[in-house]
């Protein structure tokens, strides 16, 4: 199945900053020689397929069709280290078996055990680091349910931390959609919007944004691990019991 130009900017994205990931690991000491060169040859060579094909796909198609409108209330953070750290610990904020994964319940069971895999599949690479395939998969699994909760909200968290650390403007504003339509699809479920309120909160200019949506987090009884992860930014705004 051949990708559209949005996937492919996310996979630049994402192998960009698992390159500059790893540079800081090998450079902390935590990666060795053979470890760190494995990752860049692995990387480099997936960015420069990924680069051609989404050069002869800019090439293809019409520039009209290319423009994007551009909002300007959010700005691409200018310090992420923080994204990436939360990426390794927000995994667990959403759950495969979270109430309200899928939009209208018709899909089959064959379906919904591949869509259980994948989601599971996610999971377990997003908690080793492997977010380019972490993404992949979540994709795959809005291809068979586009509304799927889970899927859209990991997709946005992922595509607004990689596009920040590449600084990339187009993949955070991507992330940024990705996480109103989980929102949208599921008003009533604490995580996307708990993802939400951290994103409004890391994006200058917009901190009573994410007051707002911490609140109605708070409102909507998250669970303990939510909540954990939320106290930082809850004390930090005012919003702490």
């Amino acid at each position: 199945m051949s990708r559209d130009v949005a996937q492919l900017r996310d996979e630049i994205a994402l192998r960009e900053a698992s390159m500059a990931d790893a540079a800081k690991e090998f450079a902390a000491g935590e990666l060795t020689n053979t470890q760190f060169d494995a990752i860049t040859q692995r990387e480099q060579s997936a960015l420069e397929k990924t680069r051609r094909e989404l050069s002869e796909r800019d090439e293809a198609e019409p520039v009209a069709h290319r423009r994007r409108i551009r909002r300007t209330r959010w700005l691409v953070v200018a310090l992420v280290c923080f994204a990436i750290v939360l990426a390794y610990t927000l995994y667990s904020a959403t759950s495969p078996r979270q109430e309200g994964n899928s939009g209208d319940g018709s899909i089959s069971l064959t379906q919904s055990q591949l869509i259980a895999r994948l989601l599971t599949q996610g999971e377990a690479e997003v908690h080793s680091r492997q977010f380019v395939t972490a993404l992949n998969a979540y994709q795959k699994v809005l291809t068979l349910d586009p509304k799927n909760v889970t899927a859209l909200t990991e997709t946005g968290w992922l595509d607004f931390t990689a596009g920040s650390a590449a600084k990339k403007a187009t993949v955070v504003e991507l992330g940024i959609k990705y996480l109103e339509k989980a929102i949208t699809v599921s008003p009533r479920n604490a995580a996307p919007r708990l993802y939400f309120a951290i994103v409004a909160d890391a994006t200058p200019g917009n901190q009573k944004v994410a007051t707002t949506e911490f609140k109605e987090f708070l409102r909507l009884k998250p669970s303990a691990g939510q909540m954990a992860i939320a106290e930082p930014f809850l004390k930090k705004l005012g919003l702490a019991h």
